[in-house]
Formats: C-alpha cells, structure tokens, sequence
C-alpha cells in the first residue's frame, strides 16, 4: 500500500491533480478523528482536515518519500488543529466541549441509565474534561496521540518539532496530572 501512495504521489507531482483525492478518501477519517480530539469540536475538526488536504497539497513537493504520507498528513493536521486552538479562547473552547460531553453522555444514556446513573455519568463527563483542561497544549496533545491514537513515541516527537525524550516526559505528565485529578473517581470495594 506503501508504494502506491508514492505511484500517487508521483502522479499528483507530475500534474494528475485528480489523483490526490485517493490519497484524502483514504486518510481523511483519522485525520478528523486527530483533529476532533485536539479541538474538541466537530466543526473545528472539519475545518482542520480541509486545511490540512489543502496544505499537504500544496506542499507536497516537499514531502520526502522516505517517510510515509499518512505521518506526513498527521502532522499537518495536527499543527493546523494546535493552531485553531490557540486562536479560540480557552473558556470558550471549554465550554464548548463541556456542552458537546454533557449532550453526548445524555444522548448514549437516556434510555438505559436511571437518572441518578445519568447524573453520575454528567458529573465523570465533567470532571474528565476539567482534567485535560489542567494539561499544557503539549501534554493534551501528546496524551492524545499516545493513547487515543496510538501513536509512537517518535511519531508524537516528529509531530510535536520536540525530541523524543520530551514527547514522552510529556506524555508521562498528562497521565500523572490526569490520574492526580480524576484520583476522586477511585472506587473502593
């Protein structure tokens, strides 16, 4: 699979403008899944991954053949997701989040959770989002790619511009600071 992005590639570079649409079908999915969990907004997501195809395009005769597209792509997107966020204020973007989790949670509980379980789920949903709100843009980033996209700890460097030591002292202090904040959640038998 490998090989026929680069054919792609080449035939996008060779002036196949057409041809790059196979390579945003099929990356456009985990794109948006990156750029949703860093923005935290549906809209906002969708806006990155158009930013993100229409920059990689643009810039695509930079891209060495010696990596693979799909990290390319990745990092794009999620230095265009860290820069949406930026521009957004934070309480904003917060309770933006907040709203879309609380909507969520009673959505996928309504018709099987008691209203006391429902209101439990409201309270965790909070917490947690007041959780990654405590985490540098570095740490919720890194603690995002690590463990909601499964990413390697050279991949979260690569996407970060930061060495691979600091990626993962970075990842180390998301799950700390999570743990430390959601430590009230603990259930004792």
């Amino acid at each position: 699979m490998e090989e026929n992005e680069h054919s792609i590639i080449r035939a996008v570079l060779s002036g196949d403008k057409e041809a790059y649409g196979a390579l945003v079908v099929r990356h456009s999915q985990a794109v948006f899944r990156v750029a949703f969990r860093i923005t935290r907004d549906e809209a906002d997501a969708e806006d990155v991954v158009q930013e993100a195809f229409l920059l990689g395009y643009r810039k695509l005769a930079s891209f060495e053949s010696r990596s693979k597209f799909s990290t390319w792509i990745y990092r794009i997107a999620v230095n265009c997701a860290l820069s949406l966020k930026s521009k957004r204020k934070p309480e904003a973007a917060y309770q933006i989040a907040e709203d879309a989790d609380a909507a969520q949670h009673q959505v996928q509980a309504a018709d099987t959770a008691d209203p006391e379980r429902l209101l439990h789920s409201q309270e965790i949903g909070a917490l947690r989002v007041r959780a990654m709100q405590e985490l540098t843009v570095t740490e919720h980033t890194a603690f995002v790619l690590r463990h909601m996209e499964d990413r390697t700890t050279e991949e979260i460097a690569a996407t970060l511009h930061i060495a691979p030591n600091a990626a993962k002292q970075a990842v180390f202090r998301a799950v700390q600071k999570l743990r430390r904040s959601l430590a009230p959640l603990k259930v004792t038998a």
